[in-house]
Formats: C-alpha cells, structure tokens, sequence
C-alpha cells in the first residue's frame, strides 16, 4: 500500500534526489518527455534539507521507496535557489482577486514528480490534498509553475484544482503560473 506523509528522515530526502534525477527533462528522450512528463530543476540533497528544515515535503513511499514527492517551498528559503528565487518575484507580482499575491500567504510547489511505473494511480491528488490538509492553515495559496512543453503535468494540476494565472519566461523556457485556491470550499 502507498503511504502519503511528510519527509521524516535523511533517506526520503535521497529518495526525492534519486527520482528527481530519474526524471530530469535532461536525462530523458524527446520521446519521453512529450509522453510521460520531466521535471527541470536540480536540487542539491543540501537544499532539499533547507527545504526540509522550513517545512518538510510531501512524499508517496511503498514500502521504503519514495515514489512520489511535492515539495514544498516556503517563503523563507526563496533566495536559496536561483530558478525559486525567480518564482516567487514573479509571483508577488502577479495579481490575483483584485491586489497583488505578495500582499497573500501562499507556499509554492517547489517541484512535484511520480515514478513511471505509479503513474495514473491518484497520486498527484493525494498528494494534493495531503499537501492542503498539512499546510492549509498558514497559507491561502498553493502556487507553481509549469513548462509549457509539459502538457501532462499542466492537466494533473488542473486536475487536483489548479488554474492557470499568469505565463512567464525565464531560463528560455515558457511556463504556465497555476494557482490552486484554498481559501474556498
């Protein structure tokens, strides 16, 4: 049976490093990514600690294995990373109901990924909702974004109640900026 839960020790961070790297837009086929999804960002086993240290990530484990993870980016480490660093200044400069999201609390995915062979099982959602039930006390907002070369991950956001508020460009990359609203129903 896969657990959802949050990351509680140093080998579920090795666990995310090791999928993420599975993963990564540049170790997979064209073919690959158009089918089945990457991810872009490279994230240290340090940084993931920091991450940790702010707020620990969600992560789906069968067995010992992570086979899935949502990490969460608190507001607090956005300088940490050159690719989140520029997240978030977009973000606090996206208007959303009337006045800018800096003016909101929000916590943002810092990168979301399911193993090949548990895909299409619910994951992303569970995960999703986990990540709502732990964090949705202090934040309104769950905020990322997305490549728009990544069409599968685009509908497994919209999917888990994601929408689409801003398009940017940076690192020669176009992406989607999905909100997913928590402070209605």
């Amino acid at each position: 049976m896969i657990a959802i839960k949050q990351v509680t020790e140093p080998a579920e961070l090795e666990g995310i490093k090791k999928l993420q790297q599975e993963n990564l837009k540049s170790s997979l086929t064209t073919e690959e990514t158009s089918s089945e999804g990457f991810v872009t960002a490279v994230y240290s086993l340090e940084f993931l600690q920091k991450m940790h240290n702010a707020e620990p990530s969600i992560i789906a484990k069968d067995g010992d294995e992570v086979v899935g993870y949502a990490l969460v980016a608190d507001p607090s480490i956005r300088h940490e990373h050159d690719l989140l660093s520029d997240l978030f200044t977009a973000i606090d400069n996206t208007p959303y109901r009337g006045k800018l999201l800096k003016e909101s609390a929000y916590v943002v995915v810092g990168q979301l990924c399911v193993s090949k062979l548990y895909r299409g099982q619910g994951l992303v959602n569970r995960m999703y909702n986990y990540y709502r039930d732990c964090l949705s006390d202090k934040f309104e907002y769950c905020i990322t974004d997305i490549a728009q070369d990544n069409p599968r991950s685009l509908k497994a956001h919209q999917k888990a109640g994601f929408e689409v508020i801003n398009t940017l460009g940076y690192g020669g990359i176009k992406w989607d900026v999905v909100l997913w609203d928590w402070s209605v129903g």
